[in-house]
């Protein structure tokens, strides 16, 4: 296998996502990271869970840990017949794809094919948990793979000279599309809001883009229209914990903030990803909210009166009017449209 994350940041490369071996599941803890580069070793497919719902892990790699999690759970299970492996499994399957409400569907497709990987593994007479992992290290690659398509068209936006503001950490297109402008000889600049409470757009975005070798600046949440007119940003990029077929994009809350600040100084907004076949309508979103507590404090230090309230919803939605395209492997299409990237 041709690995696809060659040339990209150190938390980009599979072993540093989540990785299964010797009956433990290893994973990044984005938490800490840059600050600290620490492992949460796991041994238990519950753990995994936990891990994913305590956001050890964010962005696309509770995906990876989830379908490490299903060979953690074969391995749990090795010494069951084929029948209790697979109800063991099932079981596994639904409490690693239900770790974080909003993201249920698209890890429901993941589990789903860890299932069939172990089926395929019981019918050849393999070993289950390396027929998982096996099968999830393809997938994870193929993915990468597929953003890299994403990038080719999203960089096909970027000006030569340009100056680009992301939210969050979008993950794989972050680093793809970065690779994909160093390739065409794009000397772009990227400005990350720092996504509290987690400071991901500060931590892990940053960090990626000053590995690959660009200019990078943070600024505070608060930040986004103020620059986008004093730094003249040509372009606003996110990636999406959901697409919805209607063109509703689910994604970190402060999304929804600097797309209506984009539209309202002309600045284009692209999304990346993929429509989501299991969200036919923004009506299917369940926006998770999370301990309030978070919200009132910064990075473990208390920021806040005591008897002060927080509010912390993770996500928003940013409606369809608001957002320029949606650039996928297949194309750019109008968030009116999608369907057509499956009819296509």
């Amino acid at each position: 296998m041709i690995r696809a994350d060659k040339g990209l940041a150190f938390m980009l490369q599979y072993e540093n996502v989540a990785w299964y071996e010797n009956g433990m599941v290893k994973i990044l803890d984005r938490r800490i990271y840059p600050t600290k580069v620490q492992f949460v070793t796991c041994y238990h497919h519950t753990e995994v869970a936990k891990a994913i719902a305590d956001m050890v892990t964010q962005s696309g790699g509770p995906y990876v840990a989830a379908g490490m999690g299903m060979a953690l759970a074969a391995h749990e299970a090795k010494d069951k017949s084929s029948e209790q492996l697979l109800e063991y499994l099932k079981d596994a399957a639904y409490t690693l794809s239900h770790a974080r409400p909003t993201t249920v569907k698209r890890m429901e497709i993941v589990v789903e094919g860890c299932l069939n990987a172990a089926q395929e593994a019981i019918k050849q007479g393999e070993r289950v948990d390396e027929g998982i992992f096996h099968h999830t290290l393809a997938t994870i690659n193929n993915n990468y793979i597929r953003i890299g398509k994403v990038a080719n068209y999203l960089v096909d936006m970027f000006p030569d000279k340009g100056t680009i503001m992301t939210q969050c950490f979008g993950e794989t297109i972050v680093g793809q599309m970065l690779k994909e402008a160093k390739k065409r000889g794009k000397d772009i600049k990227v400005i990350c809001p720092e996504t509290r409470p987690y400071f991901q757009g500060a931590r892990l975005t940053a960090s990626v883009v000053y590995e690959q070798g660009f200019d990078v600046t943070v600024i505070t949440d608060n930040m986004p229209a103020y620059t986008m007119l004093s730094k003249k940003v040509d372009l606003f990029t996110s990636a999406a914990d959901a697409i919805c077929m209607d063109g509703h994009v689910v994604n970190k809350i402060g999304t929804f903030q600097i797309a209506i600040a984009a539209k309202y100084l002309g600045i284009p907004y692209f999304v990346t990803g993929t429509p989501d076949k299991g969200h036919d309508s923004v009506s299917t979103i369940k926006i998770e909210e999370r301990d309030a507590s978070y919200v009132l404090e910064a990075m473990g230090v208390r920021t806040a009166m005591e008897g002060v309230k927080g509010y912390y919803p993770l996500f928003d939605i940013t409606p369809p009017h608001l957002v320029s395209a949606v650039i996928t492997d297949k194309g750019i299409f109008t968030p009116y449209d999608l369907n057509r990237y499956y009819s296509d």
